[in-house]
């Protein structure tokens, strides 16, 4: 079972905090993920600080990194000027994210999911002209929290819309973490179908407790990058009933990259549980609690 896991801690994970994390720290997290072996990052977004107060220095964080720790990081951008702006600051793997539903996306944009989607070849452009990668992220690809659940066709067409061809990637995020293994399967396998050679991405939350189960039903189905975030934090703070994110944890204990070993764990089980108490929050991965167990013949736990 092969995946590439990308960890979201620094953005979809700290968004709901309310707390800004100083410059230092987040590079100190970027740098630790990165040598503990993490491959990707996603470490801000460009949001406005005024409504996303914990992304307020992500353009810091990205001027303290060298190129080849931004080679391996992701910004997510939501406009043609977000990227025009990140790319002046160094970035070059860019997340262009929209809702599949107008009301979800009016509520995080400020625009109507046509909107969006109009704008992108503009952003598509912007990434190319500094040799950028660009990922198309559809939030909301299972269900929506103001209009239920979402019409697959509707995915589908975004997906194959002409003006969102020049994205790389696709991001198919269950962003209330409502969806159930068969359904992600199923998505994942007709994205792939209708838009070939395009690397599929799923973004899952663990709200309804199949954080690991629909990541593993994605990967089955194709997915080649998979996201989580430390200890499960996160969600989105224009999602009513969106709660933490996939552990990476998790993730990596139920795929068993070869980079991750029992130190691996121990190493990203410290940092985890430093930060959320740092920021107050709860620790929601089963994995970081077992390796706190007191199992001493399993190689896992952590001593």
């Amino acid at each position: 079972m092969t995946a590439v896991l990308r960890d979201v801690t620094l953005r979809d994970g700290l968004q709901l905090t309310g707390k800004v994390l100083p410059t230092e720290r987040k590079v100190e997290i970027v740098r630790r993920l990165l040598a503990l072996g993490v491959p990707e990052l996603e470490i801000g977004s460009m949001a406005r600080p005024d409504l996303v107060p914990p992304m307020a220095n992500t353009l810091d964080l990205v001027a303290a990194l060298t190129p080849e720790e931004l080679s391996r990081c992701w910004l997510w951008v939501a406009t043609p000027r977000h990227v025009e702006k990140a790319a002046a600051a160094g970035v070059r793997n860019f997340q262009y994210c929209l809702s599949v539903s107008d009301a979800h996306n009016k509520a995080n944009i400020g625009r109507t999911a046509e909107d969006s989607v109009a704008a992108m070849p503009a952003a598509i452009r912007l990434a190319q002209e500094v040799g950028g990668v660009i990922q198309l992220c559809l939030a909301t690809s299972f269900t929506c929290p103001f209009d239920g659940p979402v019409d697959p066709e509707r995915v589908l067409a975004i997906a194959a819309d002409p003006r969102t061809a020049g994205a790389a990637d696709i991001v198919l995020a269950d962003t209330l973490g409502q969806a159930h293994p068969a359904q992600v399967g199923a998505l994942v396998e007709a994205v792939a179908a209708r838009t070939p050679r395009r690397r599929i991405v799923f973004h899952g939350h663990d709200t309804w407790g199949m954080g690991v189960a629909n990541t593993l039903a994605a990967i089955a189905a194709g997915a080649g990058l998979v996201d989580g975030s430390l200890g499960g934090l996160g969600g989105c703070p224009f999602a009513p009933g969106a709660s933490g994110n996939t552990a990476s944890e998790d993730i990596l204990f139920a795929t068993r990259p070869g980079w991750f070993t029992p130190a691996t764990l121990a190493g990203l089980a410290g940092l985890t549980e430093g930060l959320l108490a740092e920021l107050d929050e709860p620790n929601r991965s089963r994995t970081v609690e077992g390796a706190r167990s007191e199992a001493e013949a399993f190689e896992w736990v952590v001593r």
